[in-house]
């Protein structure tokens, strides 16, 4: 479903969704994405795991719905511009609710009653985001159907992204763990569809809200631009010589002695007078990227993941946008087959490709649709939301 997400998607940032595809293929799309849908609400990553007839209480476990692909399904049905009249919207949200653990983290799926997988802002997001496309605004219970739908517990779900804030500004995936790009885009995603982000131009006034230092989230967030882009090359040894460091670390944080014998060649160091590197091609091409991390290289995805961190904060101009554009059409992008890849040299993937042209979008090209960058979508298909939340309307009723 992910990998159906980025082709439609793409295209449609493209404006080639109409072009490349007949209205009887988008169609098909839509239709397969149907095919993917569970029964007791949500959606498969694929068709390959349903049973039909054969399907009964013992095999069940084998096909369950799956959160980040039920986001996927539904966004890209979004973007096709489907009526959404076969989405088992009460059972979805039935289901969703059942999928929140009592810390306020989301699984990944049910299984015989078990909420199974990880516990990261991944799946906070795209959980927030299946919430968002089919409740909209609309919090607390309400009726569907004739049946109560509970709403999930919004509060222990931002009490559970505070506990991940890192004392440098960036969100992990744990409490006490490292922080990193894409958790905190996640994280702010999320906090920004459920109505409850702090930038640092409001405090949000409901409670609790998170980033609780949404400045030093900011500050963390510029840090991430950086001008190293080679995997294989060696850091910039700044407060170090050969005589006093015995060791020297590897761009990508393996330790390398520097005293092996003859037959282990030294690292090689970056030259501080080569802003981007050390080859022809880096010379030629003035960028600076996103890393995830702090002292890691530059990434294609990051660029994303920071990027529309900054865009969810109203900060995306704050960075180099012009730099970012150099990196990825200068550096990532392959200039035989198209599309981008993770590192300069690369060969492109369907992941890279997307977050890249969507990274393009929110650094200012022209060339692309405008990106929402908190739905990871373009901004014509998020606008289409409101028409179908005013259809619901009529059929939904608050519980008091």
């Amino acid at each position: 479903m992910y990998l159906a997400y980025f082709i439609i998607s793409a295209l449609d940032l493209l404006d080639a969704l109409g072009t490349v595809s007949a209205g009887n293929e988008r169609r098909d799309h839509v239709n397969w994405i149907y095919r993917c849908q569970h029964p007791d609400g949500g959606f498969r990553m694929w068709p390959g795991t349903d049973f039909g007839d054969r399907a009964d209480e013992q095999n069940a476990k084998w096909d369950p719905a799956n959160i980040p692909a039920t986001y996927f399904a539904l966004a890209a049905l979004l973007i096709l511009d489907d009526d959404f009249k076969r989405v088992k919207r009460r059972q979805c949200l039935l289901w969703l609710q059942k999928m929140q653990r009592e810390d306020g983290s989301f699984g990944e799926t049910l299984v015989d009653g078990v909420i199974e997988g990880g516990r990261d802002p991944r799946l906070g997001y795209t959980a927030t985001g299946i919430r968002h496309i089919l409740r909209g605004n609309t919090a607390g219970s309400i009726s569907l159907g004739g049946q109560t739908v509970h709403d999930i517990d919004v509060d222990s779900f931002v009490r559970c992204v505070r506990l991940a804030e890192a004392f440098d500004g960036g969100i992990a995936d744990a409490p006490f763990h490292e922080p990193q790009a894409g958790y905190t885009f996640c994280s702010l995603g999320a906090l920004a569809l459920v109505g409850r982000l702090n930038t640092p131009h409001k405090v949000n006034d409901a409670a609790p809200n998170a980033p609780c230092d949404p400045q030093n989230v900011l500050k963390w967030l510029l840090s991430r631009q950086t001008e190293l882009t080679d995997p294989d090359a060696g850091l910039d040894t700044e407060f170090s010589t050969d005589n006093d460091a015995p060791d020297t670390q590897h761009a990508e944080g393996e330790h390398v002695s520097k005293d092996t014998g003859d037959d282990c060649a030294e690292p090689v160091r970056q030259d501080p007078s080569q802003s981007v590197g050390n080859s022809i091609f880096d010379l030629l091409v003035d960028g600076a990227g996103m890393n995830g991390r702090t002292n890691k290289v530059a990434d294609t995805c990051y660029a994303f993941w920071v990027g529309a961190s900054l865009d969810i904060m109203d900060c995306v101009t704050l960075c180099d946008q012009a730099a970012v554009r150099r990196y990825l059409l200068g550096k990532t992008q392959h200039d035989v087959l198209g599309g981008f890849g993770k590192y300069p040299g690369d060969l492109p993937d369907l992941y890279h490709s997307y977050l890249g042209l969507a990274a393009l979008s929110l650094a200012g090209s022209d060339q692309l649709k405008v990106l929402d960058g908190g739905m990871c979508l373009s901004k014509d298909a998020r606008e289409r939301l409101p028409g179908l939340w005013d259809a619901w309307a009529f059929e939904d009723r608050t519980v008091t």
